[in-house]
């Protein structure tokens, strides 16, 4: 939790050089475009700056250009620190994807690149909206892409395009060399692969404390599971990592590798606040959703995509955070018509006795989340609090 900022008390400057700071402490934020309460991003730094609103990242996104788009594990906004470092990123996206989108998507997007550079020379930034416009359109899902859209996505993952920001969640492309620094432009930087997989290897480690060979794979998702675990091989070896056991929340052992020393800086690690945060389905703490079932006992899964009626529990439910326990899940929606925060249902961990010195917190925490989405009130449905699942 600590290294995820949510072991101290919600508070701080949520803006310009401290903003950053925060993001640059997690690595990258999650986008998400699901608005049912507010977007994953906003969630993500909200809950451990409250002060925090959605223009101030956006200020620091397109205006200062002090963070870059890109890809993790899903689309991201990433320090510009670290752009040097995505090179590779872009190397091994450009040959994945040519030979994955030939079969996923229709035909004819890789004659649409110097179209697409072409008309960015010309016109300047684009949206998707701006180009093939005499192309077949589909249903509009990723699958269905027309062939020029499919071509500004692969020339943005190689490295060729850049993302500049974003209108009503529609990303807007412009030429890499128009944005990025001439020094660190793909092609104007070296990229040492070995380099790179040390960097992410030892930034992986340094958010998450501690972790497997697989978990500092999977945390930039560009580290191959081999090149992950070689690389811990060879920091055994060297004495920069030693292998340590940490209880699960089941109470088995788990073999996992860390810094020298850091059991023993365990106890400078702040206790967290008793007060109850909603987190985002993406928060850093819960993207990783084996790990975080393992060290919280807490099993998440998004359903947005599962038919209604074989749901567990909701369209898009956020956890719960209680001190350093995940203690339920809450179903609920903003209603921006009405401007009302609707609270459909909360079901309570199996772990948790459900209290009434809980609904108060819960209901303090429900009103800044009120506040920061700018609504009048929260209501509860009649039969809100269920039985655990």
């Amino acid at each position: 939790m600590d290294r995820h900022a949510l072991a101290e008390p919600p508070a701080g400057n949520a803006k310009g050089a401290d903003l950053l700071d925060l993001i640059r402490r997690l690595g990258f934020v999650q986008l998400d475009s699901i608005n049912t309460v507010a977007r994953a991003h906003d969630m993500i730094l909200f809950s451990r700056r409250p002060t925090y609103r959605s223009r101030n990242l956006k200020r620091l996104y397109e205006r200062d250009q002090a963070l870059f788009e890109h890809w993790t594990h899903d689309a991201a906004v990433i320090p510009m620190d670290f752009y040097q470092h995505w090179h590779l990123r872009f190397q091994r996206d450009a040959d994945l994807l040519k030979s994955r989108w030939k079969n996923w998507r229709r035909d004819g997007f890789e004659q649409q690149f110097e179209t697409v550079l072409q008309h960015i020379r010309d016109h300047g930034p684009v949206g998707s909206s701006d180009v093939g416009k005499d192309e077949k359109k589909g249903s509009g899902g990723w699958w269905d892409w027309h062939p020029s859209k499919t071509a500004l996505e692969y020339l943005w993952r190689s490295g060729a395009l850049t993302v500049i920001g974003r209108e009503g969640f529609q990303k807007r492309y412009d030429l890499t060399e128009r944005v990025i620094e001439t020094h660190l432009c793909p092609g104007n930087a070296p990229c040492d692969a070995s380099e790179t997989v040390d960097w992410l290897c030892n930034a992986a480690l340094d958010r998450l404390g501690f972790a497997t060979s697989g978990e500092l794979a999977a945390f930039w998702d560009t580290v191959s599971a081999a090149e992950a675990k070689d690389w811990c091989s060879q920091a055994l070896t060297k004495g920069e990592l030693e292998e340590i056991c940490v209880e699960c929340a089941d109470g088995r052992l788990r073999k996992v590798l860390a810094r020298p020393g850091l059991l023993e800086q365990a106890d400078t690690v702040p206790t967290a606040p008793g007060r109850m945060r909603v987190l985002s389905p993406f928060d850093p703490m819960l993207r990783d959703r084996q790990r975080a079932e393992r060290l919280f006992g807490f099993h998440y899964r998004i359903e947005v995509f599962v038919p209604e009626p074989k749901r567990t529990y909701g369209y898009y439910v956020f956890p719960l955070l209680e001190g350093d326990r995940l203690v339920g899940r809450i179903d609920m929606k903003a209603h921006r018509d009405c401007r009302e925060l609707r609270i459909k249902a909360l079901w309570p961990e199996r772990s948790v006795k459900w209290s009434d010195a809980r609904t108060r917190r819960l209901e303090a925490e429900l009103d800044r989340v009120r506040r920061f989405t700018e609504l009048d009130r929260v209501v509860f449905a009649r039969d809100w609090l269920k039985d655990p699942k």
